[in-house]
């Protein structure tokens, strides 16, 4: 059976130690008063919750999935799953970082995002169910109506109430402009919405008392394709004027899908017949306010990953120290028993460091990227807002795509660590490459993301944002450019750094003259950029480590060194000299161009 230890001393470190967010805490007149104490207390017991409560709960649900009753269309979700969520609820969790004028304690969204690695770790197929509420929550707040966020916020802050979205269907997928499903205005100012939608996360369960969907529909007079889309709050449970429930709206599950992974969520098909629903922000400006949710759920499904990567690591880990098989080609490490634990041999610790290196850096791009949502929301200062938002946007795909990415990749490794007995279902390793895999699919594949990257956001301002990275990376490379023992560290985002500037203005002129250019570059694009993001992290965290073990040798010598920081050095000199490297491949494949991908018609025939 697997294992879960919430890693509370890596968190910490990130934004402590490498993010100081205390400090930008103090800027903002809403986290003014948050301390470090106070993060990692919350973070204590959210740890606990997840490793206590959801996590026993997350191969149990994997073999029990959920089930529908076809005559009521209602859905059972795992034996367990109702229980831990009125316990989440009953611990305040679901509002830990909402607004405090809708019932919200209004924590750092930090502190929610390092609870949600933890609770995704434990169980993502559970933690969809309130996940996506938050989501929802966001899109409210920014678009809608004072009488909607007073009819819904609250119910929804406390839990209550969960939400989704619902944005595919059957025929358009992505394409959102391809949609069909209907809405009919009404004289009460209301609408009537029918069609049916797919692929619809959380749609449809027994956790809570209501469910409210952000739902995307046509109205009559609608243009075409994408600018013809509009969105409505449509809840399962109609809402009275006092806010009490009222009648079942016309808004059910008529199936769920079977999935190769996340089996403990019900991923629904849900059909509108005249359900009732409000229009959310301007007509036939729904993509406006749903990309609110679409942006939130992206960095989620990033998170996701990151807490399959770390909770996968933790056990090939536990795994390799313990099993003993053949002797170490340098000769015999465990002279007391039959053969040496697998730990010895560099191909185990490959796979295992790789794991290790993508968790790290993708916890220190997940938290400073909730900072920079913070700032966009939060912070006095209107250029540093602005500014906050544009970084967080270019982000946004890196860690969709990038981050899940390296966990398909690290599972896959932490399994093979495993051997046989990865395949095998009651050691758990197994469930988390299929709920993996996923991640990688839904909220945009990760195709759509790099086409998002390369196409909006850095050709799309002429490379202004991405400069703006730049200057960070080479802040750093100025910091310490003439120190020997960050060498290795800097000397590689130093040159990828000035190569970047190069390999986009390439790929932007090839794409002027032949836009599939872009299309054919975009995925490998998208690698370089995240290696060149983590790189950038992970130099800072060598640079903390440094510091950190020059400080505590000096003062007690080299005995009194904390491990942790000699840890993370070892990780940090890993990733750049094994995973890395992997730019340069990437941009000689980007810059092989759209001919050997589109001249094949006989080899696709």
């Amino acid at each position: 059976m697997p294992t879960y230890t919430p890693p509370l001393r890596d968190m910490q470190f990130v934004m402590h130690e490498l993010l100081k967010v205390v400090d930008d805490f103090k800027q903002m007149p809403r986290h003014a008063d948050i301390d470090a104490d106070t993060i990692n207390a919350v973070l204590e017991e959210g740890g606990k919750f997840a490793a206590e409560v959801t996590f026993p709960l997350n191969i149990s649900g994997d073999v029990q999935g959920c089930t529908i009753d076809q005559a009521t269309h209602a859905v059972t979700t795992p034996k367990g799953f109702k229980e831990a969520y009125a316990r989440y609820i009953e611990g305040g969790w679901a509002a830990l970082s909402c607004d405090p004028e809708f019932g919200g304690q209004g924590l750092p969204l930090v502190v929610n995002q390092c609870f949600y690695e933890m609770l995704n770790s434990a169980n993502q197929s559970w933690a969809m169910y309130p996940g996506l509420t938050h989501g929802a929550y966001a899109a409210l707040v920014t678009h809608g109506t004072d009488e909607q966020k007073q009819t819904y916020l609250h119910k929804m802050t406390s839990g209550e109430w969960t939400g989704t979205m619902c944005l595919t269907e059957a025929h358009c997928g992505t394409d959102l402009g391809l949609m069909r499903t209907k809405a009919e205005p009404q004289a009460d100012g209301s609408y009537k919405l029918t069609g049916n939608k797919i692929f619809i996360s959380a749609g449809e369960h027994d956790m809570a008392e209501n469910i409210i969907h952000l739902v995307l529909a046509r109205l009559p007079d609608a243009p075409v394709g994408i600018k013809g889309v509009s969105l409505f709050i449509v809840p399962k449970i109609r809402v009275n004027k006092d806010g009490s429930l009222g009648a079942r709206n016309g808004i059910y599950c008529g199936g769920l899908e079977h999935k190769m992974g996340i089996h403990g969520n019900a991923t629904a098909q849900i059909v509108l017949d005249g359900a009732v629903g409000t229009l959310v922000g301007q007509p036939n400006k729904g993509m406006n306010a749903m990309f609110v949710m679409m942006n939130a759920a992206r960095l989620g499904v990033g998170n996701q990953s990151l807490g399959l990567t770390e909770v996968a690591y933790q056990n090939a880990l536990a795994y390799a120290k313990d099993r003993i098989q053949m002797r170490s080609l340098s000769g015999p490490k465990a002279k007391d028993k039959a053969a040496d634990p697998i730990i010895v041999h560099p191909d185990v610790r490959k796979m295992l460091l790789t794991a290790k290196a993508y968790a790290e850096g993708g916890r220190a791009l997940l938290c400073f990227s909730a900072m920079l949502l913070e700032k966009e929301l939060n912070h006095p200062d209107e250029k540093v807002r602005k500014d906050a938002g544009e970084m967080l946007a270019m982000l946004t795909p890196i860690v969709k795509a990038f981050i899940t990415d390296n966990g398909w990749t690290a599972t896959s490794a932490c399994l093979q660590v495993f051997g046989g007995h990865g395949y095998i279902k009651e050691w758990g390793m197994e469930q988390f490459v299929r709920d993996a895999r996923i991640n990688m699919i839904y909220e945009g594949t990760n195709t759509i993301q790099s086409l998002d990257l390369l196409g909006r956001k850095v050709l799309g301002n002429n490379g202004a944002t991405l400069r703006k990275f730049g200057k960070l990376v080479g802040a750093l490379v100025e910091e310490e450019g003439v120190n020997e023992r960050m060498a290795e560290f800097i000397t590689p985002i130093a040159i990828l750094g000035d190569q970047m500037s190069k390999f986009t203005t390439e790929i932007g002129f090839k794409g002027l003259q032949n836009p599939d250019e872009v299309g054919a570059a975009a995925v490998d694009y998208l690698r370089v950029a995240g290696h060149l993001v983590f790189g950038y992290f992970w130099a800072r965290m060598a640079q903390v480590a440094l510091r950190e073990i020059d400080k505590q040798s000096a003062a007690g010598g080299a005995g009194s060194i904390d491990p942790f920081y000699l840890a993370k050095l070892q990780t940090a000199r890993f990733y750049f000299a094994k995973l890395f490297p992997e730019t340069a491949t990437l941009m000689q494949t980007a810059r092989a161009g759209a001919k050997v991908l589109l001249d094949t018609d006989a080899a696709l025939a």
